[in-house]
């Protein structure tokens, strides 16, 4: 399986993030793991890493939570189809969720999502992942 660039957590625990990110590091599948604690700070971060002279660490796969201040994942997912539709094919975005209203669900699916994940996320569940869309 290729190594990606770079994943990017999308959650407004601190703790789910260090968790996941310790994931990733030690499963070594991506050269750099970034986390955003809301969708606001995602957009940003998507900004500085895939537009311009940086763009090959722009995020190949990005894990989002539903429920966060600021902009949830929706409002993320809502900014996100406005970017430019080059950098959305690249981006594999899955919803890392301990629970989803199933309206939040009918919206969600509507957007570029690749599919939904329930925490916590394990081993087997990135391996699977990253073999479905990356392998």
């Amino acid at each position: 399986m290729p190594l990606l660039a770079s994943i990017l957590l999308v959650d407004d625990d601190s703790t789910t993030n260090f968790l996941n990110q310790a994931l990733l590091r030690r499963m070594e599948v991506a050269q750099q793991v970034l986390t955003a604690e809301n969708g606001e700070q995602a957009l940003r971060t998507l900004g500085q890493t895939c537009l311009g002279p940086d763009s090959a660490a722009c995020p190949q796969l990005l894990f989002l939570d539903m429920n966060m201040p600021v902009l949830n994942g929706l409002g993320f997912l809502e900014a996100y189809v406005q970017l430019p539709l080059a950098q959305q094919q690249a981006i594999v975005i899955v919803m890392l969720t301990t629970s989803l209203h199933p309206l939040d669900q009918t919206r969600a699916e509507q957007l570029p999502i690749a599919g939904f994940l329930n925490k916590p996320l394990t081993k087997e569940k990135v391996t699977a992942l990253l073999e479905k869309h990356f392998g």
